[in-house]
């Protein structure tokens, strides 16, 4: 897989965007536009917090006894073994990103939102912002291209992470809880956007050309090779392994942060 410098990929899309306007950026969320995992961070701090409420209970207990783990515990212990379960590569991946989503059952949106600005806040993500990703959306704005967030973490933390990158609310695709009179419930809206997902998703969203897409795991390769110019941010094995499938392909030259 070639890498090129960001001035490079610059390049390319904005030959994209002179051959057909009115098309748009996508760019995956945790790894890409920054560093870490919000999702994980939402979910950590609410359990952290012994947060999580009885609301949840029952299905977490259903999770549970489906792959043969203990029940006991608080909604929060329980969710918290659940996730280990997942780390120990028991629970596939698009499992959790649903629980991790439907985990705030019984806050309403409002408190789910402003707790998520203040995990954002403390996790100091402003600070985990990739560089040479943030030189793309400032290329991006200069030239009203829009952009979008596409990812599987929770929508209220990807919501909250995406405006300290500058892109607004109704540009972010990610999972989202089913609620009913403004209280999260036990489920999510279905697809997630996650693997084909993020292209179903981002599609039912806008259907606008798309000049390139960013990822940096084998779960966005549906969305990189959805684009005109597919870009791999710091890319994790998983991705590295699969970068043949995807010819276009390219690896944005990293940036040291100031």
């Amino acid at each position: 897989m070639k890498t090129e410098h960001v001035e490079e990929t610059l390049e390319r899309i904005a030959r994209e965007v002179e051959s057909t306007p009115g098309g748009m950026l996508a760019f995956d969320g945790d790894g890409t536009l920054w560093s870490g995992d919000v999702g994980d961070d939402l979910f950590m701090t609410m359990t952290g917090h012994d947060a999580v409420r009885e609301d949840v209970r029952p299905r977490l207990t259903a999770i549970a006894t489906h792959y043969g783990l203990e029940t006991e515990g608080s909604p929060s212990t329980l969710a918290r073994r659940v996730f280990s379960a997942f780390q120990a590569g028991r629970i596939p991946e698009k499992d959790i990103c649903e629980m991790a989503t439907w985990v705030a059952a019984g806050w309403t949106l409002e408190e789910l939102s402003a707790f998520a600005r203040g995990v954002v806040e403390s996790h100091g993500v402003v600070e985990r912002v990739h560089p040479e990703v943030q030189r793309v959306l400032e290329w991006a704005r200069a030239h009203d291209v829009p952009c979008y967030v596409v990812s599987a973490s929770p929508l209220a933390v990807v919501e909250a992470a995406a405006r300290i990158v500058g892109i607004p609310p109704e540009q972010v695709v990610a999972s989202t809880p089913q609620s009913r009179d403004g209280v999260v419930w036990t489920d999510v809206v279905s697809p997630i956007p996650y693997g084909p997902g993020k292209v179903t998703c981002l599609r039912a969203r806008t259907q606008r050309p798309l000049y390139a897409a960013f990822g940096d795991n084998v779960f966005d390769l549906e969305l990189l090779g959805a684009s005109r110019v597919p870009v791999a941010v710091r890319p994790k094995p998983r991705l590295m392994e699969r970068a043949d499938s995807l010819p276009l392909l390219v690896q944005l030259h990293p940036v040291a942060s100031r």
